[in-house]
């Protein structure tokens, strides 16, 4: 699996943010081609103080899941994704930190 992950700051207006995250972004989101599972996670507390890695404390962090890199950049060129991201720069970009990366999972 391959992963998109969004690293969002706190917003100045968290309930109209939050309005327009779960509302308006979520359902664009989850029509992006290829996409096969999406996590949001809202963060209660940052348990280390702000460093060089995570100056403060994300408001939430949402990990989109796709087969592998291909599919990832497949859906990143189609029109439903960039929908999503046409709207994520309208209302979080400079709040918006995004990574992607190859999962490992381990066994325990």
């Amino acid at each position: 699996m391959h992963t998109l992950t969004a690293i969002y700051g706190a917003p100045e207006n968290r309930e109209e943010f939050d309005r327009h995250y779960k509302e308006v972004h979520t359902p664009l989101s989850k029509q992006m081609e290829g996409l096969r599972k999406m996590e949001v996670t809202w963060v209660d507390k940052m348990l280390t103080p702000g460093n060089a890695t995570v100056a403060a404390q994300p408001h939430l962090v949402c990990t989109m899941y796709f087969d592998d890199e291909e599919s990832l950049k497949a859906s990143m060129k189609s029109p439903n994704s960039r929908a999503a991201a046409k709207d994520l720069m309208a209302f979080a970009g400079p709040l918006v930190s995004m990574i992607t990366g190859r999962v490992e999972e381990v066994a325990l």
